[in-house]
């Protein structure tokens, strides 16, 4: 699609097509003169902490503790902004695609997860809220992919899917995915547009359903390529986030879809980038079309989610007359 480039303010707004933009006054736009850059996805689960199922299970026994959660997460964001801007678990990242980024839930201690991790790393973000069906009560899920902390219906947050910028985020727009089950948490990708410097990057940042089949997984992965597709043509693409792949066959066949559309992407299959407990998963993904990876990692060990920051540095060389050689 062609994204219509946004003014910046201050103060965040949503723009006509869906999605919250704003700068800071501490991020300050600056040319894209560097050829490679550093983009990450992290599924930062609210920044709630990597304890997934012991959680779950304080909870239920009603030995939560509510009333420490907005300290909590303010711990947990300075963890994460140290990770991504200290060099010690991975190089300064540039561009970093949020997922289970909440704005202003409970779950959340009431903060806006982006915009506050914006803040203290001095960048640009925007951020796509899911369209929560509020009169629609959550569901029993499969046993292992039930301990969740959901949002209640009355709850007046929401929870989406953000991108963080050390450069201005041109344009964004929502892009709404097929979904068959869960009426109280449909699914959402974002594709954004960064410039650097003539050139425009898009990146698309997604949280693909873990409910769902594969076919319906690679239903909504193909909504997602079919937007990238009318993307401007040979400007760099990245397809990165949550693809929620907990098998096998669902890594094997989420592959063989994106390469088959011209995506590539470093990384085995196999790699962890999800835990709880003695559980390893491969569930963060970034691919790339017409971008060069030149290394790539995972940030472990922090703590601040039960997923781990994945992080690839991409080579602009080309589209910025620099040669490799």
């Amino acid at each position: 699609m062609a994204l219509a480039e946004e003014k910046l303010t201050d103060s965040p707004r949503e723009t006509a097509a869906g999605v919250e933009l704003a700068a800071h006054a501490q991020a300050k736009a600056s040319a894209c003169e560097q050829h490679r850059l550093v983009i990450s996805t992290f599924n930062i689960r609210y920044a709630v902490g990597s304890f997934l199922i012991t959680g779950s299970l304080f909870r239920r026994v009603g030995l939560s503790r509510p009333q420490r959660r907005a300290a909590l997460l303010e711990r947990h964001l300075k963890q994460a902004a140290r990770a991504f801007s200290d060099g010690r678990l991975m190089p300064h990242a540039d561009i970093i695609a949020l997922q289970e980024a909440d704005r202003f839930t409970k779950r959340a201690g009431g903060r806006h997860i982006a915009a506050e991790l914006a803040i203290k790393l001095e960048m640009f973000w925007a951020h796509a809220r899911m369209n929560i069906q509020r009169e629609a009560e959550p569901k029993k899920k499969q046993w292992y992919l039930d301990f969740e902390e959901h949002i209640a219906p009355d709850d007046p947050g929401e929870t989406g899917v953000a991108l963080l910028s050390r450069w201005p985020v041109a344009a964004a727009a929502r892009v709404d995915l097929p979904w068959t089950k869960c009426a109280w948490r449909p699914r959402l990708a974002m594709h954004a547009a960064v410039r650097c410097g003539g050139q425009l990057l898009h990146v698309f940042n997604s949280h693909i359903d873990p409910h769902a089949t594969i076919d319906e997984q690679l239903a909504q992965h193909t909504a997602i390529l079919d937007a990238a597709d009318n993307a401007d043509e040979n400007a760099p693409v990245i397809l990165l986030g949550d693809f929620n792949t907990l098998t096998p066959v669902s890594r094997r066949r989420m592959r063989g879809l994106l390469e088959a559309r011209g995506y590539t992407t470093p990384m085995p299959s196999g790699v962890a980038t999800w835990r709880a407990g003695l559980v390893r998963l491969h569930n963060d993904w970034i691919f790339t079309r017409r971008a060069q990876v030149t290394r790539w990692g995972v940030a472990r060990p922090l703590g601040v989610s039960d997923h781990w920051p994945v992080w690839a540095e991409i080579d602009l060389g080309e589209l910025h007359g620099v040669s490799n050689a």
